[in-house]
């Protein structure tokens, strides 16, 4: 009888490694909010909060924009905004049959009009679920912009979205998976490549 595995894994990113990222990541939206800001007049930039805010989409992407806040929080000097996102009514290859959820007014415990948004995920693969979010996302109000940091970008992308932040880009195929796992989730941090057998 073969005991031959059904998948195998590659680690691509230790736990020291993911928070190295974030730290870096937290730098740049920090140094990109600070030239944002230089550009806007006195008018604008008084009428809106300073800084962007970060909306984690459910699983991994909440614990992510979590731990940006926490660290931007300490580059600023001041809160930071966090909201959670489930996209899974948006979904495009869900059922399509009965109807679409009542979306209730500003889950977010923010207002995102005329706001910077920054929406947090894992992984980027074909771009669907970033387009739902955007769906979940406008839904909600009408933000100044809206730019998309993730840990990781790994190609083969089936819409024209791309990410402004990027922690790690990684050459896959289609028949590889990338696991993101974060302790909150999942009770350990890496990044592991899975071949599938």
């Amino acid at each position: 009888m073969s005991t031959t595995p059904i998948r195998a894994e590659q680690r691509l990113m230790s736990a020291s490694e993911i928070e190295r990222t974030l730290v870096r990541l937290a730098h740049q939206i920090s140094e990109k909010s600070e030239d944002a800001h230089a550009g806007l007049d006195l008018a604008a930039s008084a009428s809106s909060p300073n800084g962007p805010a970060l909306i984690g989409i459910e699983r991994r992407g909440v614990p992510l924009a979590a731990r940006l806040g926490k660290l931007l929080s300490t580059i600023e000097k001041q809160p930071v905004d966090l909201g959670r996102l489930d996209i899974s009514f948006y979904r495009d290859d869900l059922s399509t049959h009965g109807p679409r959820p009542v979306v209730t007014a500003s889950p977010f415990g923010f207002d995102i009009t005329g706001r910077d948004i920054i929406l947090v995920d894992d992984v980027l693969y074909t771009g669907r679920t970033i387009r739902a979010a955007l769906d979940a996302v406008f839904d909600q109000g009408r933000p100044r912009r809206i730019e998309l940091l993730v840990l990781i970008d790994r190609g083969h992308r089936e819409l024209p979205i791309e990410a402004t932040y990027v922690g790690r880009t990684i050459q896959t195929t289609q028949q590889q998976i990338v696991e993101v796992r974060l302790h909150e989730v999942d009770r350990e941090d890496q990044v592991v490549l899975v071949e599938r057998k």
